[in-house]
């Protein structure tokens, strides 16, 4: 099930890593709306997520779709192949924009509690 969290609705470290056991996997896939500053997560496909996002409300260029793991120091990973957008100068499975990246990472930084 997709859930959006955000800064008023945060995620915890412990809660990430039992929904990557729950979906067999060691990563969370996450689509991210730097406009919004709110994540999509508990999707099978970034896809998924990001037609989620658009169906409440969220532009196409704001999203980005990122991997979240939760058992590794290096947390996030940018890949995503909803992320080629050649309209938006991404033509990479990339976040190539280091203003982008650095967004994403404020964003996810703001709305995972470590609590481990």
């Amino acid at each position: 099930m997709i859930r959006i969290v955000d800064k008023n609705k945060k995620v915890k470290l412990s809660e990430l890593k039992k929904i990557a056991e729950e979906m067999c996997d060691y990563l969370i896939k996450g689509v991210i709306d730097v406009e919004r500053e709110i994540l999509a997560i508990g999707g099978e496909l970034h896809s998924d997520e990001e037609s989620f996002l658009i169906e409440m409300g969220s532009k196409y260029e704001n999203l980005w779709g990122i991997n979240l793991y939760p058992d590794k120091e290096e947390f996030i990973e940018f890949d995503s192949i909803i992320n080629i957008k050649p309209s938006c100068w991404n033509r990479s499975i990339n976040v190539e924009n280091p203003v982008i990246r650095e967004k994403i990472r404020k964003i996810v930084k703001e709305i995972i509690e470590y609590d481990l």
